[in-house]
């Protein structure tokens, strides 16, 4: 199946306005260069990268110095005139899912891995055609991004979080100087509606106490992970609906789950699990009608999830309209020695490989 490719105005409407927070323009276009540690993210240019007209950088900036915290970025400058342009933070959901993977490489960003992994193609519609693109691997342990501490991988959580990716943008924004006082906006999908309207929260605290130090704009979310009822409920629904799962299952489902909690009890779980490795099949929830991706090994490829909290489970989700292989591609890229090279990525060699999800 061929890739739908959508277009940067469409993408953008298509995407839920949660709030738009105006704490002012400074008007300050900053300076043109960094220092150093800018000078050591710059990218020259990626293995089977098309020559670009824009700038990019990627690298860590260490969050927690005592636990060793680190969390990953890769910037794409705008196309045309990125000093007038704002600055579009991206953050993907899962929870557990890479930003790199699929805000950047299937949805937002300006490269498209081609279907042998060994190089890149445009992307016509990336939004930094628009805007300045900053995709943020959090929390620490998703994609590229670390922690020398074990216990952080098992425990995150979404107030540390938030703070962490606050964190993140205070250092960076002093690694990138001209990006202070830029218009900025936090956008993402999936359980980003937890990630993005509580960085929103901790940026906005963070402005009362240093006089607005970071021109917070607004935020958008796309197919938001907002209230656990109607979502897993929706879920469920939805299955039944489409003849994924029977109606013994359905009712089964609707009779002992309490879509409300937190922690669903054993047999729930369990349902769910019959659910899905009895009665789904290889297909993907939001694009049934499409092609599975299907590995020499014979199952399905990674696909990023939704996973509800504190379940062992996790509920398929993929981007519809896209090669369902994309996030195959992508693993094998991303895991090139050569390609961490160019993107600064894996400094510490990290005891495992590079995933879409986690």
């Amino acid at each position: 199946m061929a890739n739908r490719e959508i277009s940067a105005p469409m993408v953008l409407l298509s995407l839920l306005l949660i709030a738009v927070v105006d704490v002012g323009s400074h008007g300050v276009k900053g300076v043109k260069g960094g220092g150093e540690e800018e000078a050591a993210d710059r990218i020259t240019a990626l293995p089977g990268q098309p020559k670009v007209s824009f700038q990019q950088y990627s690298g860590y900036v260490t969050v927690n110095h005592v636990a060793g915290r680190a969390l990953f970025y890769w910037l794409n400058e705008a196309v045309h005139d990125p000093l007038s342009k704002p600055l579009v933070i991206w953050l993907n959901g899962g929870p557990g899912c890479s930003s790199v993977a699929y805000g950047a490489s299937e949805e937002i960003g300006p490269f498209r891995i081609n279907k042998t992994a060994s190089g890149l193609n445009l992307n016509k519609f990336s939004w930094n055609t628009l805007a300045n693109l900053l995709f943020l691997e959090t929390p620490a342990g998703v994609g590229f991004s670390y922690s020398n501490k074990s216990s952080d991988l098992l425990d995150t959580g979404d107030s540390r979080t938030a703070k962490d990716s606050l964190v993140f943008l205070v250092r960076w924004l002093e690694r990138f100087p001209r990006y202070k006082h830029r218009e900025v906006y936090i956008t993402g999908e999936s359980y980003a509606g937890h990630y993005v309207p509580q960085l929103a929260r901790e940026i906005m605290a963070y402005n009362a106490k240093y006089n607005h130090a970071i021109n917070l704009k607004g935020i958008m979310v796309g197919n938001a992970v907002t209230d656990n009822y109607y979502d897993n409920l929706g879920t469920v629904t939805y299955w039944w609906s489409h003849a994924m799962i029977s109606d013994k299952t359905y009712r089964q489902l609707i009779n002992t789950c309490d879509f409300h909690r937190q922690k669903e009890s054993n047999e729930c779980e369990s349902l769910y699990s019959y659910a899905m490795d009895q009665e789904f099949g290889n297909i993907d929830q939001y694009n049934i009608y499409a092609p599975p991706c299907n590995n020499s090994d014979g199952s399905g490829a990674t696909r990023q999830t939704i996973r509800l909290p504190h379940r062992s489970h996790r509920i398929f989700r993929q981007i519809s309209g896209y090669d369902p292989c994309t996030e195959k591609y992508a693993e094998i890229y991303y895991n090139r020695p050569d390609v961490q090279k160019a993107l600064h990525a894996n400094t510490t060699k990290i005891p495992y490989r590079w995933t879409a999800c986690r």
